[in-house]
């Protein structure tokens, strides 16, 4: 590895770590509704949101309350957006002579229910399907809504874990107001800020013609690219204004600006651990779900780097890919203006958060370099994962090996000095199973019908079957990355990736807010001598190796069939 691909690795790892304790305690004091810098902006602005919504801040919800409101919104948001992309045409700022894809029903329908989920997968081309009113009213609006209701649920999670003897779980209107305006919105016009001086356009121009000197003619898009771009990485949505995503140099036009953009990406999922930390009064929890993130994170991304810079042995020797800052390796597919480190970190980034900003091609990773983007999504976004659903996704997970542990020395299982009976692991279970039986149920049956094997527009065998098997993983994960071999904008994807999205949004969402309602109405107990300390460096490893062995047993088989086996086709 090179001191420039080291420095910029470490200098994030550094950047990121020293960030999460200032971040987690803001967000403490914001849900805690203790005083802010922000106050005197937002304070009025959130009475006269509750006084037009009809919303008493006061009266708090049962798990099942904030469960009902966290869905209904989901379901307004879907329909509001659909509407608005049906009926792109007859809105404002909407320039005909070049959008090229139309918005079917199908397409409409898959794009609606994408961003509310904050999956944003992508079935067409940005720049050429959606108007400045969609991307803005419709896309952009969505991004900070649907980010705020994930926030919102892990802080109604934390609270669950946090109370005893408890029958509420906050307001779900509460938590959603103050997600958008004390943590998004000025999040979001500092990093826009930062973005334009980068050189990313924030305008409402009308698409710019350029003639060549031979006579060709160019459109070049304009629009308010970084209001989107910020607030798609900030609220872990994923997406982008052009079908370049990340690559585009509007999207991302320096290596500052990628860099910028990757950390932004997980910022607050990782300091939402410290939050966790502190409202549980157990600080040293949540550092260990932090360095249990922070170690599987780096060791996927060493992984990475090392499989995308050996590349392919056939290239090694290509004089064409070697320049002083870049001693061979695998660039195909790559933004040559970051080079490997720059895709790798980006590929790392956003496969652990439920952010598919890529600034690379996916399609493009040696076999093992996609199999570990593909693991990464594997694991259930628990390695900083989206906003909010990083969070609970590590403490459902972490309830698992709790409940092995108590097994094996013949004892109740205890987590956070709570019991972990019959109800809470069935929600346990729920959430466990809901990942690997969409997932694999959904590939299965694409690869075993013509309509789903129609999506393989270049390639078949096992990288046609990767492309597939990501495809719906991603889509469970809401993290919206794909290979660009499977055309995914036909009704038979439209309607099963969809159903990715939601399983992946609401399949764990309601399990997790079921199980904060049952521990918060429990007491807790005093540690005892035969209580497992689950803030411990072997509590840690034992995380850490069920997350391992938990995932391989899952999905080892589906893995072999796609990445593996084209790998060892490869060798042969």
């Amino acid at each position: 590895m090179g001191l420039y691909n080291a420095v910029q690795y470490l200098l994030f790892v550094v950047i990121l770590t020293l960030c999460v304790r200032p971040l987690g305690g803001y967000m403490e004091r914001v849900f805690s509704r203790r005083r802010t810098l922000l106050d005197p902006l937002w304070v009025p602005a959130e009475r006269w949101i509750y006084r037009l919504i009809g919303v008493d801040p006061a009266v708090e919800m049962t798990a099942a309350q904030y469960t009902t409101c966290f869905v209904i919104f989901g379901f307004i948001c879907t329909l509001t957006l659909y509407a608005i992309l049906r009926f792109e045409r007859l809105l404002p700022l909407f320039f005909p002579q070049y959008s090229t894809t139309p918005l079917t029903p199908g397409l409409s329908f898959n794009t609606a229910i994408s961003f509310s989920t904050t999956s944003t997968w992508q079935a067409y081309a940005g720049e050429n399907t959606m108007s400045y009113f969609s991307q803005m009213v419709g896309l952009c609006v969505q991004n900070f809504l649907a980010g705020a209701a994930g926030l919102a649920v892990a802080i109604a999670f934390i609270r669950g874990l946090a109370r005893e003897e408890a029958q509420t779980l906050g307001n779900f209107w509460v938590d959603l107001t103050r997600s958008v305006l004390w943590i998004l919105l000025p999040g979001s016009v500092l990093g826009a800020l930062l973005l334009v001086a980068q050189g990313v356009p924030m305008n409402f121009h009308h698409y710019a013609v350029a003639h060549s000197l031979n006579g060709t003619r160019q459109i070049i898009p304009q629009g308010p690219v970084a209001a989107l771009e910020i607030i798609k990485n900030l609220g872990t949505n994923g997406g982008g204004f052009f079908n370049a995503n990340g690559a585009h140099p509007y999207e991302n036009p320096t290596a500052l600006a990628n860099f910028l953009e990757l950390l932004s990406i997980v910022l607050l999922p990782a300091a939402l651990t410290n939050t966790l930390g502190r409202m549980l009064n157990h600080r040293r929890q949540g550092w260990l779900f932090y360095w249990v993130m922070l170690l599987l994170f780096v060791g996927g991304l060493a992984a990475l780097h090392a499989s995308e810079q050996h590349a392919s042995p056939l290239l090694h020797h290509v004089a064409a890919q070697r320049t002083q800052l870049q001693p061979g390796g695998n660039m195909e597919g790559k933004e040559a203006r970051f080079g490997i480190a720059g895709s790798v970190l980006a590929g790392a980034v956003t496969s652990n958060a439920a952010t598919g900003s890529t600034n690379a091609q996916d399609d493009s990773l040696t076999s093992l370099g996609g199999m570990i983007l593909l693991v990464n999504l594997l694991l259930g976004e628990i390695v900083f994962g989206g906003l909010g659903t990083g969070l609970f996704g590590m403490v459902m997970t972490a309830a698992i090996p709790v409940f092995l542990a108590g097994l094996m020395i013949g004892r109740t299982p205890e987590y956070l000095g709570k019991k972990l009976g019959p109800c809470e692991n069935k929600m346990i279970m729920l959430y466990a199973l809901a990942g690997p039986v969409t997932i694999l149920i959904l590939t299965s049956l694409a690869v075993a019908t013509k309509a789903g094997l129609a999506g393989l527009a270049t390639n078949s065998g096992p990288h046609g079957f990767t492309e597939i098997l990501f495809g719906y993983a991603s889509c469970f994960a809401n993290n919206g990355q794909s290979f660009g071999g499977l055309s995914a904008n036909t009704g038979f994807y439209n309607f099963t990736t969809a159903t990715a999205m939601m399983a992946g949004r609401f399949g764990l969402a309601i399990p997790a807010l079921a199980f904060a309602g049952l521990f918060a109405r429990q007491k807790i107990v005093p540690r005892s001598i035969g209580t497992l300390p689950t803030d411990s460096f072997s509590f840690a490893l034992l995380l850490t190796v069920y997350l391992v062995i938990g995932t391989a047993l899952s999905y080892l088989p589906a893995l072999t069939l796609g990445p593996v086996l084209e790998r060892l086709l490869f060798k042969t």
